[in-house]
């Protein structure tokens, strides 16, 4: 498994088996049923092979309105755009289409790469949420980032 992938992922099994890629496929198709979470892979365009995926969880803490998003991509598919891509065209979808009212993502401190995804998208950083995520480690902390429907137009 890719170890930048480990590293910045806390939800996600390690090592990630067949099983739990059946499982994550079956929440995935659940949770598009009932409204709560929309998942799209990021695909190479002529090959249809996976590279990545961009995540949106609608209604977060019950709040219509609120949504969060995440992403990943492979190691071999970094580099390109292709997360920024994703990012901004499910971000769009979620804000004009499905009346998100605030969109956020949180990263690690020390994942550049990501911040960079999220401000390429268009996201504004927000700050730091102190002991926000609970890892094997201990709690960690997140970078917030958001993007609201007037953020479109710039």
């Amino acid at each position: 498994m890719d170890p930048e992938f480990v590293r910045w992922t806390v939800d996600v099994p390690h090592p990630y088996s067949d099983a739990d890629a059946r499982s994550f496929v079956e929440l995935a198709d659940r949770a598009w049923d009932d409204g709560t979470r929309a998942v799209f892979a990021i695909a190479d365009a002529e090959t249809g092979s996976g590279l990545g995926v961009v995540d949106l969880h609608l209604d977060v803490r019950g709040e219509p309105g609120l949504a969060s998003i995440g992403y990943w991509l492979l190691a071999r598919a970094r580099g390109r755009g292709l997360a920024s891509r994703a990012l901004r065209l499910l971000s769009r979808w979620a804000l004009t289409e499905l009346g998100v009212e605030r969109l956020y993502l949180t990263t690690a401190p020390d994942n550049v790469a990501s911040q960079r995804v999220a401000e390429r998208a268009g996201f504004t950083r927000e700050g730091l949420l102190r002991a926000h995520l609970p890892t094997q480690a201990g709690r960690r902390d997140s970078v917030i980032f958001s993007l609201l429907p007037a953020d479109l137009d710039r």
